[in-house]
Protein backbone atom coordinates (compact mmCIF):
# COMPACT_ATOMS: atom_id res chain seq x y z
CA UNK A 1 0.00 0.00 0.00
CA UNK A 2 2.98 2.70 0.56
CA UNK A 3 4.44 1.67 -2.40
CA UNK A 4 0.99 2.83 -4.24
CA UNK A 5 0.74 5.68 -2.34
CA UNK A 6 4.27 7.02 -3.09
CA UNK A 7 3.71 6.01 -6.85
CA UNK A 8 0.13 8.18 -7.26
CA UNK A 9 1.99 11.04 -5.20
CA UNK A 10 4.95 11.11 -7.95
CA UNK A 11 1.87 10.78 -10.50
CA UNK A 12 0.57 13.93 -9.24
CA UNK A 13 3.36 15.53 -9.22
CA UNK A 14 4.64 15.00 -12.82
CA UNK A 15 0.80 15.91 -13.80
CA UNK A 16 0.98 19.11 -12.12
CA UNK A 17 4.03 19.92 -13.82
CA UNK A 18 3.23 19.23 -17.16
CA UNK A 19 0.39 20.90 -16.81
CA UNK A 20 2.27 24.05 -15.43
CA UNK A 21 4.86 23.68 -18.29
CA UNK A 22 1.93 23.62 -21.03
CA UNK A 23 0.11 26.14 -19.53
CA UNK A 24 -0.42 29.86 -20.81
CA UNK A 25 1.70 32.61 -19.25
CA UNK A 26 0.09 35.28 -16.93
CA UNK A 27 -0.17 38.33 -17.99
CA UNK A 28 2.66 40.47 -16.75
CA UNK A 29 1.09 43.86 -15.04
CA UNK A 30 2.06 46.89 -16.96
CA UNK A 31 3.80 49.43 -15.02
CA UNK A 32 3.48 53.01 -16.05
CA UNK A 33 6.02 55.23 -14.53
CA UNK A 34 5.46 58.65 -13.90
CA UNK A 35 8.12 61.69 -12.16
CA UNK A 36 6.70 64.65 -11.11
CA UNK A 37 7.47 67.73 -9.22
CA UNK A 38 5.18 69.44 -6.26
CA UNK A 39 6.33 66.94 -3.49
CA UNK A 40 5.20 69.92 -1.38
CA UNK A 41 1.84 70.22 -2.51
CA UNK A 42 -0.33 68.00 -0.89
CA UNK A 43 -3.17 69.67 -2.99
CA UNK A 44 -1.76 68.25 -6.30
CA UNK A 45 0.37 65.20 -5.12
CA UNK A 46 -3.84 64.27 -3.94
CA UNK A 47 -5.36 64.79 -7.32
CA UNK A 48 -2.32 62.85 -9.48
CA UNK A 49 -2.60 59.74 -6.83
CA UNK A 50 -6.37 59.71 -6.82
CA UNK A 51 -6.41 59.74 -10.35
CA UNK A 52 -3.71 56.83 -10.85
CA UNK A 53 -5.83 54.64 -8.63
CA UNK A 54 -8.99 55.28 -10.19
CA UNK A 55 -6.74 54.35 -13.28
CA UNK A 56 -5.67 51.30 -11.83
CA UNK A 57 -9.22 50.43 -10.83
CA UNK A 58 -10.84 50.62 -14.27
CA UNK A 59 -7.72 49.26 -15.81
CA UNK A 60 -6.27 45.88 -13.85
CA UNK A 61 -3.38 45.10 -14.71
CA UNK A 62 -2.40 48.76 -14.61
CA UNK A 63 -0.20 49.83 -12.01
CA UNK A 64 1.02 54.10 -12.74
CA UNK A 65 3.97 54.13 -9.60
CA UNK A 66 4.16 57.90 -8.87
CA UNK A 67 7.40 59.22 -7.81
CA UNK A 68 7.84 62.87 -6.45
CA UNK A 69 10.62 65.46 -6.57
CA UNK A 70 11.18 68.95 -5.53
CA UNK A 71 11.51 70.78 -9.22
CA UNK A 72 15.18 71.25 -9.09
CA UNK A 73 16.01 67.89 -8.05
CA UNK A 74 13.55 66.49 -10.68
CA UNK A 75 15.29 68.25 -13.49
CA UNK A 76 19.14 66.76 -12.24
CA UNK A 77 17.71 63.21 -12.32
CA UNK A 78 15.31 63.47 -15.71
CA UNK A 79 18.57 64.85 -17.15
CA UNK A 80 20.74 62.02 -16.22
CA UNK A 81 17.93 58.86 -16.56
CA UNK A 82 17.42 60.41 -20.20
CA UNK A 83 20.52 60.25 -21.29
CA UNK A 84 20.92 57.02 -19.94
CA UNK A 85 17.71 55.55 -21.23
CA UNK A 86 15.81 55.45 -17.92
CA UNK A 87 13.35 57.89 -17.82
CA UNK A 88 9.86 57.34 -16.85
CA UNK A 89 7.01 56.93 -19.17
CA UNK A 90 5.79 59.99 -18.28
CA UNK A 91 7.22 62.85 -16.58
CA UNK A 92 6.47 66.90 -15.59
CA UNK A 93 7.38 69.15 -18.01
CA UNK A 94 6.89 73.21 -18.54
CA UNK A 95 6.92 74.67 -22.17
CA UNK A 96 9.82 76.39 -21.87
CA UNK A 97 11.95 73.05 -21.66
CA UNK A 98 12.38 73.51 -25.56
CA UNK A 99 16.01 71.34 -25.25
CA UNK A 100 13.45 68.51 -24.85
CA UNK A 101 11.72 69.11 -28.44
CA UNK A 102 14.82 69.85 -29.87
CA UNK A 103 15.88 66.71 -29.14
CA UNK A 104 12.96 64.60 -29.81
CA UNK A 105 12.78 62.89 -26.09
CA UNK A 106 8.71 63.77 -26.18
CA UNK A 107 6.37 61.37 -27.31
CA UNK A 108 3.96 63.56 -30.28
CA UNK A 109 0.46 63.69 -28.52
CA UNK A 110 -1.41 65.29 -31.60
CA UNK A 111 -3.25 61.95 -31.94
CA UNK A 112 -3.66 59.95 -28.68
CA UNK A 113 -5.10 62.67 -26.54
CA UNK A 114 -8.51 63.86 -26.56
CA UNK A 115 -8.01 67.31 -27.26
CA UNK A 116 -11.73 68.05 -27.49
CA UNK A 117 -11.28 68.69 -24.12
CA UNK A 118 -8.39 70.71 -23.95
CA UNK A 119 -8.64 74.54 -24.70
CA UNK A 120 -7.36 75.62 -27.82
CA UNK A 121 -4.46 77.81 -26.39
CA UNK A 122 -3.08 75.04 -24.42
CA UNK A 123 -2.84 72.81 -27.12
CA UNK A 124 -1.22 75.60 -29.26
CA UNK A 125 1.11 76.50 -25.93
CA UNK A 126 2.81 72.63 -26.54
CA UNK A 127 2.67 73.00 -30.22
CA UNK A 128 5.92 72.76 -31.90
CA UNK A 129 6.77 71.74 -35.49
CA UNK A 130 3.12 70.16 -36.39
CA UNK A 131 3.24 67.83 -32.93
CA UNK A 132 1.64 68.79 -29.28
CA UNK A 133 4.08 67.28 -27.17
CA UNK A 134 2.25 68.30 -23.91
CA UNK A 135 -0.38 67.51 -21.38
CA UNK A 136 -1.34 70.79 -20.09
CA UNK A 137 -2.45 70.37 -16.43
CA UNK A 138 -1.46 73.46 -15.04
CA UNK A 139 -2.13 77.31 -15.86
CA UNK A 140 -2.88 80.87 -15.11
CA UNK A 141 -4.03 83.85 -16.52
CA UNK A 142 -2.14 87.68 -15.41
CA UNK A 143 -5.45 88.76 -13.32
CA UNK A 144 -6.38 92.31 -11.76
CA UNK A 145 -7.72 91.51 -8.42
CA UNK A 146 -8.98 94.65 -6.48
CA UNK A 147 -10.63 94.99 -2.99
CA UNK A 148 -14.56 96.09 -3.97
CA UNK A 149 -15.47 97.84 -0.71
CA UNK A 150 -12.01 99.75 -1.05
CA UNK A 151 -12.89 101.26 -4.50
CA UNK A 152 -16.29 102.71 -3.49
CA UNK A 153 -15.30 104.21 -0.55
CA UNK A 154 -13.07 105.96 -2.89
CA UNK A 155 -15.55 107.03 -4.68
CA UNK A 156 -15.45 104.88 -7.65
CA UNK A 157 -17.64 102.43 -9.64
CA UNK A 158 -16.10 99.84 -12.00
CA UNK A 159 -17.09 100.12 -15.21
CA UNK A 160 -20.21 97.50 -16.61
CA UNK A 161 -17.50 95.63 -18.70
CA UNK A 162 -14.81 96.21 -15.62
CA UNK A 163 -12.39 98.10 -17.24
CA UNK A 164 -11.30 101.54 -16.68
CA UNK A 165 -9.33 102.88 -19.66
CA UNK A 166 -6.25 105.09 -19.50
CA UNK A 167 -6.91 108.33 -17.49
CA UNK A 168 -9.79 106.98 -15.33
CA UNK A 169 -7.40 104.37 -14.46
CA UNK A 170 -4.57 106.71 -13.61
CA UNK A 171 -7.30 108.73 -11.66
CA UNK A 172 -7.93 106.01 -9.43
CA UNK A 173 -4.00 105.50 -9.14
CA UNK A 174 -3.40 108.75 -8.11
CA UNK A 175 -6.41 109.33 -5.33
CA UNK A 176 -5.85 106.14 -3.60
CA UNK A 177 -2.40 107.34 -3.27
CA UNK A 178 -3.47 110.68 -2.18
CA UNK A 179 -5.70 108.63 0.54
CA UNK A 180 -2.10 107.06 2.40
CA UNK A 181 -2.94 103.82 0.39
CA UNK A 182 -0.70 101.58 -1.54
CA UNK A 183 -2.47 101.55 -5.11
CA UNK A 184 -0.93 98.69 -6.98
CA UNK A 185 0.37 95.70 -4.63
CA UNK A 186 3.70 94.10 -6.73
CA UNK A 187 7.14 93.14 -5.62
CA UNK A 188 10.16 91.18 -7.37
CA UNK A 189 12.10 90.60 -4.15
CA UNK A 190 11.92 86.40 -5.27
CA UNK A 191 11.04 85.97 -8.70
CA UNK A 192 12.07 87.15 -12.26
CA UNK A 193 8.42 87.75 -13.69
CA UNK A 194 5.95 90.09 -11.81
CA UNK A 195 7.07 92.98 -11.99
CA UNK A 196 6.99 92.54 -15.75
CA UNK A 197 2.93 92.29 -15.41
CA UNK A 198 2.45 95.77 -14.93
CA UNK A 199 4.30 96.27 -18.62
CA UNK A 200 3.74 93.56 -20.59
CA UNK A 201 -0.21 93.48 -20.73
CA UNK A 202 -0.14 97.05 -21.56
CA UNK A 203 2.37 96.06 -24.65
CA UNK A 204 0.24 93.30 -25.20
CA UNK A 205 -3.36 95.09 -25.82
CA UNK A 206 -1.65 97.69 -27.74
CA UNK A 207 0.04 95.39 -30.28
CA UNK A 208 -2.25 92.82 -29.77
CA UNK A 209 -0.95 88.53 -30.05
CA UNK A 210 1.16 88.47 -33.53
CA UNK A 211 3.02 91.50 -32.95
CA UNK A 212 3.39 91.11 -29.38
CA UNK A 213 4.86 88.00 -30.26
CA UNK A 214 7.22 89.12 -32.69
CA UNK A 215 8.47 91.65 -30.40
CA UNK A 216 8.97 89.08 -27.44
CA UNK A 217 10.88 87.01 -30.52
CA UNK A 218 13.12 89.69 -31.55
CA UNK A 219 11.29 90.66 -34.78
CA UNK A 220 9.78 93.68 -34.06
CA UNK A 221 12.19 97.14 -32.91
CA UNK A 222 11.17 98.38 -29.40
CA UNK A 223 11.40 101.67 -30.70
CA UNK A 224 7.40 100.69 -32.56
CA UNK A 225 5.09 103.68 -31.72
CA UNK A 226 2.94 101.32 -30.42
CA UNK A 227 5.63 100.12 -27.92
CA UNK A 228 6.34 103.59 -27.03
CA UNK A 229 2.87 103.95 -26.25
CA UNK A 230 2.42 101.40 -23.72
CA UNK A 231 5.87 101.75 -22.37
CA UNK A 232 4.41 105.77 -21.41
CA UNK A 233 1.13 104.68 -20.17
CA UNK A 234 2.78 102.32 -17.45
CA UNK A 235 5.79 105.40 -17.08
CA UNK A 236 2.54 107.27 -16.16
CA UNK A 237 1.41 104.62 -13.20
CA UNK A 238 4.85 104.53 -12.13
CA UNK A 239 5.65 108.13 -11.75
CA UNK A 240 1.61 108.41 -9.76
CA UNK A 241 3.66 105.62 -7.30
CA UNK A 242 1.02 103.43 -7.51
CA UNK A 243 3.24 100.62 -6.38
CA UNK A 244 4.80 100.04 -3.34
CA UNK A 245 7.54 101.66 -2.05
CA UNK A 246 9.28 97.84 -1.08
CA UNK A 247 8.75 96.79 -4.81
CA UNK A 248 12.53 96.07 -5.10
CA UNK A 249 12.88 93.78 -1.81
CA UNK A 250 9.10 92.47 -1.58
CA UNK A 251 8.48 88.98 -1.86
CA UNK A 252 5.87 86.89 -3.93
CA UNK A 253 4.06 85.77 -0.40
CA UNK A 254 4.64 88.96 1.33
CA UNK A 255 3.19 91.05 -1.76
CA UNK A 256 -0.36 88.76 -1.39
CA UNK A 257 -0.69 89.80 2.50
CA UNK A 258 0.71 93.09 1.51
CA UNK A 259 -2.54 93.52 -0.56
CA UNK A 260 -5.10 91.91 1.59
CA UNK A 261 -4.25 92.00 5.11
CA UNK A 262 -1.47 94.76 5.95
CA UNK A 263 -1.13 97.23 5.18
CA UNK A 264 -3.12 96.59 2.64
CA UNK A 265 -3.57 97.85 -1.03
CA UNK A 266 -6.74 98.57 -3.34
CA UNK A 267 -5.18 96.39 -6.33
CA UNK A 268 -3.40 93.39 -7.11
CA UNK A 269 -1.68 92.88 -10.28
CA UNK A 270 -0.89 88.54 -10.03
CA UNK A 271 -1.28 85.29 -11.88
CA UNK A 272 -4.74 83.13 -10.83
CA UNK A 273 -2.84 81.23 -8.53
CA UNK A 274 -3.82 83.73 -6.12
CA UNK A 275 -6.21 80.94 -4.23
CA UNK A 276 -3.39 78.91 -3.45
CA UNK A 277 -2.25 81.55 -0.56
CA UNK A 278 -5.02 83.92 -0.65
CA UNK A 279 -8.22 81.02 0.47
CA UNK A 280 -5.47 79.06 3.07
CA UNK A 281 -5.99 79.96 6.87
CA UNK A 282 -5.54 83.98 7.97
CA UNK A 283 -3.17 81.84 10.41
CA UNK A 284 -1.09 80.84 7.31
CA UNK A 285 -1.21 83.95 5.74
CA UNK A 286 -4.89 83.84 3.65
CA UNK A 287 -7.24 86.68 3.23
CA UNK A 288 -9.05 87.58 6.03
CA UNK A 289 -13.13 85.84 5.41
CA UNK A 290 -14.79 89.36 4.93
CA UNK A 291 -12.33 90.42 2.84
CA UNK A 292 -14.27 91.99 -0.12
CA UNK A 293 -12.22 90.33 -3.75
CA UNK A 294 -12.77 91.16 -6.82
CA UNK A 295 -11.66 90.92 -10.64
CA UNK A 296 -11.06 93.81 -13.06
CA UNK A 297 -9.47 94.29 -16.46
CA UNK A 298 -6.26 95.61 -16.79
CA UNK A 299 -6.89 99.27 -17.96
CA UNK A 300 -8.30 99.71 -21.61
CA UNK A 301 -4.84 101.14 -23.59
CA UNK A 302 -6.59 104.55 -26.04
CA UNK A 303 -5.26 102.84 -29.20
CA UNK A 304 -5.08 99.31 -28.02
CA UNK A 305 -5.56 96.82 -30.77
CA UNK A 306 -6.37 94.17 -28.46
CA UNK A 307 -7.89 95.38 -25.31
CA UNK A 308 -9.66 92.18 -24.41
CA UNK A 309 -5.97 90.65 -24.83
CA UNK A 310 -4.84 88.51 -21.53
CA UNK A 311 -1.85 86.96 -20.99
CA UNK A 312 -1.88 83.26 -19.86
CA UNK A 313 0.49 80.82 -19.12
CA UNK A 314 0.84 76.90 -18.72
CA UNK A 315 2.28 75.87 -15.98
CA UNK A 316 2.95 72.11 -14.75
CA UNK A 317 2.47 69.86 -17.70
CA UNK A 318 2.79 66.04 -18.31
CA UNK A 319 5.00 64.26 -21.42
CA UNK A 320 5.30 61.50 -22.67
CA UNK A 321 9.00 60.25 -22.70
CA UNK A 322 9.57 59.19 -26.65
CA UNK A 323 11.23 56.43 -25.57
CA UNK A 324 8.45 55.10 -23.63
CA UNK A 325 7.84 51.22 -23.98
CA UNK A 326 3.80 51.75 -22.91
CA UNK A 327 2.81 54.64 -24.57
CA UNK A 328 -0.65 54.07 -25.63
CA UNK A 329 -0.96 52.99 -21.85
CA UNK A 330 0.52 56.28 -20.49
CA UNK A 331 -1.76 58.48 -23.23
CA UNK A 332 -4.93 56.53 -21.92
CA UNK A 333 -3.81 57.50 -18.46
CA UNK A 334 -3.58 61.39 -19.69
CA UNK A 335 -7.20 60.96 -21.15
CA UNK A 336 -8.40 59.78 -17.73
CA UNK A 337 -7.37 63.22 -16.57
CA UNK A 338 -8.71 64.87 -19.73
CA UNK A 339 -12.49 65.32 -18.45
CA UNK A 340 -14.69 68.46 -17.59
CA UNK A 341 -14.96 66.57 -14.40
CA UNK A 342 -11.43 66.01 -13.80
CA UNK A 343 -10.86 70.26 -15.10
CA UNK A 344 -13.40 70.83 -11.90
CA UNK A 345 -11.72 68.82 -9.55
CA UNK A 346 -8.84 70.37 -10.15
CA UNK A 347 -10.36 73.96 -10.01
CA UNK A 348 -11.96 72.62 -6.00
CA UNK A 349 -9.12 71.15 -4.81
CA UNK A 350 -6.05 72.80 -6.21
CA UNK A 351 -7.63 76.04 -6.36
CA UNK A 352 -5.57 76.57 -9.71
CA UNK A 353 -6.34 76.91 -13.57
CA UNK A 354 -6.34 74.30 -16.01
CA UNK A 355 -5.66 74.03 -19.27
CA UNK A 356 -8.67 70.88 -19.28
CA UNK A 357 -11.94 72.19 -20.01
CA UNK A 358 -13.91 73.02 -16.84
CA UNK A 359 -16.97 74.04 -15.94
CA UNK A 360 -17.14 76.37 -13.29
CA UNK A 361 -21.10 76.48 -13.14
CA UNK A 362 -21.16 72.96 -11.78
CA UNK A 363 -18.28 74.02 -9.01
CA UNK A 364 -19.63 73.81 -5.65
CA UNK A 365 -17.78 74.30 -2.30
CA UNK A 366 -16.91 77.63 -0.64
CA UNK A 367 -15.07 79.04 -3.44
CA UNK A 368 -17.84 78.12 -6.23
CA UNK A 369 -18.54 81.77 -6.80
CA UNK A 370 -14.87 82.84 -6.93
CA UNK A 371 -14.23 80.38 -9.95
CA UNK A 372 -17.32 81.89 -11.60
CA UNK A 373 -16.41 85.30 -11.28
CA UNK A 374 -13.02 84.04 -12.68
CA UNK A 375 -14.44 82.35 -15.95
CA UNK A 376 -16.69 85.28 -16.22
CA UNK A 377 -13.28 87.89 -16.28
CA UNK A 378 -11.73 85.56 -18.63
CA UNK A 379 -14.70 84.81 -21.04
CA UNK A 380 -14.28 87.67 -23.23
CA UNK A 381 -10.53 87.32 -23.68
CA UNK A 382 -8.34 86.66 -26.70
CA UNK A 383 -5.17 84.82 -24.73
CA UNK A 384 -1.69 85.15 -25.85
CA UNK A 385 -0.45 81.35 -24.18
CA UNK A 386 3.09 82.51 -22.65
CA UNK A 387 5.37 84.82 -20.60
CA UNK A 388 7.88 86.61 -21.93
CA UNK A 389 9.95 84.58 -20.12
CA UNK A 390 8.90 81.78 -21.88
CA UNK A 391 8.95 83.19 -25.10
CA UNK A 392 12.47 84.47 -25.03
CA UNK A 393 15.74 83.08 -24.64
CA UNK A 394 19.58 84.28 -23.61
CA UNK A 395 20.50 87.35 -23.49
CA UNK A 396 17.07 88.76 -24.05
CA UNK A 397 15.36 87.32 -21.36
CA UNK A 398 18.08 88.48 -19.17
CA UNK A 399 18.17 91.89 -19.84
CA UNK A 400 14.11 91.70 -19.96
CA UNK A 401 14.43 90.18 -16.37
CA UNK A 402 16.51 93.30 -15.26
CA UNK A 403 14.98 96.02 -17.19
CA UNK A 404 11.17 95.37 -17.95
CA UNK A 405 10.89 93.33 -14.38
CA UNK A 406 12.93 94.86 -12.08
CA UNK A 407 14.59 98.82 -13.03
CA UNK A 408 11.22 99.77 -14.89
CA UNK A 409 8.51 99.40 -12.41
CA UNK A 410 10.83 100.72 -9.75
CA UNK A 411 11.10 104.14 -11.36
CA UNK A 412 15.22 104.11 -12.34
CA UNK A 413 14.67 103.90 -15.95
CA UNK A 414 13.47 106.29 -18.69
CA UNK A 415 10.73 105.15 -21.38
CA UNK A 416 14.14 105.76 -24.14
CA UNK A 417 16.39 103.49 -21.58
CA UNK A 418 13.97 100.51 -21.63
CA UNK A 419 13.84 101.16 -26.03
CA UNK A 420 17.12 101.25 -25.98
CA UNK A 421 18.44 98.15 -23.94
CA UNK A 422 15.93 95.83 -25.21
CA UNK A 423 16.57 96.71 -28.65
CA UNK A 424 20.64 95.94 -27.96
CA UNK A 425 19.50 92.60 -27.27
CA UNK A 426 17.26 91.63 -29.67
Amino acid sequence: MKAKSMWLKLALVLFAAVFVLNAAPLKAETVITLWSHWADHDSKRNFVEGAARAFEGANPGVKVKVTWYEKKALYAALKTALRAGQAPDIFYGETNQIEYLENNMLYDLSKGLNWNNIESWAKEGWTYKGGVYGFPLEAWTVELYYNTKMLAELGFKLPADSQFNQSDFLEVVKKTRAAGITPLALGVGDRPYPGAFLVHEALLKNLDTADYDKLLKGQLDWSDTRVREALEFVKAVIDAKALPSSFSTLKLGESHFYFHTKPGALMFLMGSFYPSRAFNPTDKGGQPPDFNLGIMQYPALDKGACNNCKTITIGGSYVVNAASKHPDTAIKFLNSLATPEMGNKWLETVLVQTGIKADPSKITGPYASYFQDLAAADAPCKFYPNLPLGAMQGKTKETFIQVVNQAFPAGLLSVDQVIDKMNAVR
